[in-house]
């Protein structure tokens, strides 16, 4: 059974952030080898279009359910008792890639034509900037149900 510890990481700004150490478990397990967008290729898709709204889908990663067979992967200790994540919790080195994946499924009807993604970046764009706000919607709906 894993179980972590908590640490206490200073963050550029100075305030202290609580973090669970998962060094040990990103050790043990297999890199996720799933290639991410060409940054560039990203940027050139976005030719033409008028108006872009960018999207930071901050800790969204935060929404993807664990594997309830994985959670106890994620066990840590805190002075008031032991606890484990239901969702992907921050930390853990193939998060990226995995919600980049989950994105693009989500995603797939509207890519390259709607929205570019790029982990939890998200570039919605219009070629007529009357019909950006349609845009946005279908992308928040899509959203919101999943």
């Amino acid at each position: 059974m894993w179980l972590d510890n908590i640490v206490l990481i200073r963050r550029k700004n100075g305030q202290l952030c609580v973090c669970v150490d998962f060094k040990d478990l990103n050790n043990a397990c297999p890199k996720d080898d799933s290639t991410l967008p060409i940054t560039e290729l990203l940027v050139n898709t976005n030719t033409g279009f008028r108006t872009l709204s960018f999207m930071d889908d901050f800790s969204g990663y935060n929404h993807i359910k664990m594997d309830p067979k994985d959670e106890d992967l994620t066990t840590f200790r805190t002075p008031q008792g032991i606890y484990c994540y239901m969702v992907m919790p921050f930390g853990l080195k193939n998060v990226g890639p995995t919600y980049h994946r989950a994105m693009t499924l989500i995603f797939h009807d509207f890519l390259h034509n709607l929205i570019e993604c790029y982990v939890d970046d998200l570039v919605v764009k219009t070629k007529d900037r009357r019909y950006h706000p349609h845009g946005l919607r279908k992308v928040f709906e899509k959203l919101h149900v999943h």
